[in-house]
């Protein structure tokens, strides 16, 4: 017990030391950001920077279009994603350091590199190329490499070969145990995954600038060459829904574990 409290004192004093850096390191900048999009000349602070966005057509159009990309990016990982990390788990675990290097290649790939050779390489279908929803195909990619981890620890944390044998004794096709056991057992890696998609989807601007599609970062990126107290308004507040949702990630987490316990 006196071994326990001197490691508790010993944690506490570097931990408060550390916390207290690293919580200035976070939240300077962003009470600064936040300060400078109030204001409005001299030492007076309004809202008119945030009225400005509000009455934005384009902002609207541009945050529609990069949920709508997010959710086909999502999409488009789980469809992917899951069938090949599930057979990968069961039948070729010998494989993962392979998964593992492959999902990590787009950290060491440059975007612009990529954009490039993706235009040349993905020419077709016709009904994909010219349209927004081109930007699925890179997207895909940036955010493999962060769903990727989501997903095999949340796979890594369930008992996927009992669970499957479990399916199949009771007479269940491989499809049937992915949809009703699997993916409900994924719930809060799914949720993470998507919102990781999320963040990844409205703060790419390489892509949707250099193919010319205007996303919310392309808006983000437009209005700061004009309105620099709109823009930093615009970053305080994706910064504030992007914390709102990874503590959301967090509570489901603590949540499922804590149901978890109770059983």
């Amino acid at each position: 017990m006196d071994r326990q409290i001197v490691n508790n004192d010993r944690l506490g004093i570097g931990g408060v030391a550390v916390l207290g850096l690293a919580g200035m390191f976070f939240a300077v900048p962003m009470l600064m950001t936040a300060a400078f999009s109030l204001w409005e000349g001299g030492t007076h602070y309004g809202f008119a920077a945030f009225r400005i966005l509000l009455q934005s057509p384009q902002l609207l159009e541009a945050m529609a279009l990069s949920i709508e990309l997010s959710l086909a990016t999502v999409a488009a990982l789980v469809l992917l994603l899951v069938p090949a990390m599930i057979f990968m788990h069961l039948y070729a675990p010998k494989l993962k350091p392979a998964f593992d290097f492959i999902a990590s290649l787009p950290f060491v790939v440059p975007a612009i590199a990529l954009v490039a050779g993706l235009s040349n390489l993905v020419t077709g279908p016709e009904w994909l190329i010219g349209t927004p929803f081109y930007l699925v195909i890179p997207y895909f990619f940036l955010a493999l490499p962060f769903v990727y981890r989501s997903l095999d620890i949340g796979i890594a944390a369930i008992d996927l070969p009992v669970l499957t044998e479990a399916g199949q004794s009771l007479g269940a096709g491989m499809g049937q145990i992915i949809v009703m056991v699997v993916l409900p057992s994924l719930r809060a890696s799914l949720v993470g995954s998507a919102l990781l998609t999320l963040a990844v989807v409205f703060g790419e601007f390489t892509f949707a600038n250099v193919l010319l599609f205007h996303t919310y970062a392309v808006f983000l990126n437009q209005i700061g060459q004009h309105e620099a107290n709109a823009a930093a308004a615009l970053s305080v507040a994706s910064f504030l829904l992007t914390w709102g949702a990874m503590l959301g990630v967090l509570l489901l987490g603590r949540a499922k574990a804590a149901k978890t316990e109770g059983r």
